[in-house]
């Protein structure tokens, strides 16, 4: 009986198209950058269909603190409310900024944002725009402001 049933295992994996592939260990520095500007840009997305539809939108996060009493750890839910990257410019179009934590990215040479000419446009114009992060278009302007970011937490020589 047990050889009946190794006849079918092999047979169903015989039907199959085996690969020498592994899960690769570790993500590289520029995907995982990818992936949370096109989150971010997605929140965007999600905070102007809201206001367009009259609501608000909030992002749950969740906070650890050690109660100082118990010394248990405990995790506590929060609602952060999500910043909206456009604004009115002064000829009175909307115009959409690209940030990269508290970077306002250069999109192209001297271009910091993007202008839209109707609020309908919006959700459009950011799906376009995340299209192009994860495409890998703003990779360069992604490393430049996370550099600068980086270097804002280093310490001085003393």
């Amino acid at each position: 009986m047990a050889t009946a049933s190794t006849n079918t295992t092999t047979s169903a994996l015989a039907q199959l198209k085996l690969t020498d592939a592994r899960k690769p260990q570790q993500v590289p520095q520029v995907v995982l950058r990818r992936n949370k500007l096109a989150l971010r840009v997605w929140q965007q997305m999600e905070l102007a269909k809201a206001q367009a539809s009259g609501g608000e939108y909030r992002v749950t996060k969740y906070r650890s603190y050690t109660d100082i009493e118990t010394g248990v750890r405990r995790q506590v839910e929060q609602h952060v409310m999500v910043k909206p990257w456009w604004f009115s410019t002064a000829a009175g179009k909307l115009a959409v900024s690209v940030r990269y934590g508290s970077r306002v990215l250069e999109l192209a040479r001297g271009k910091w944002a993007v202008e839209i000419a109707h609020a309908d446009n919006l959700t459009a114009t950011l799906d376009a725009i995340r299209a192009a992060v994860l495409a890998g278009e703003l990779d360069a302007a992604i490393d430049t402001a996370a550099t600068k970011l980086r270097a804002g937490f280093t310490r001085g020589v003393r």
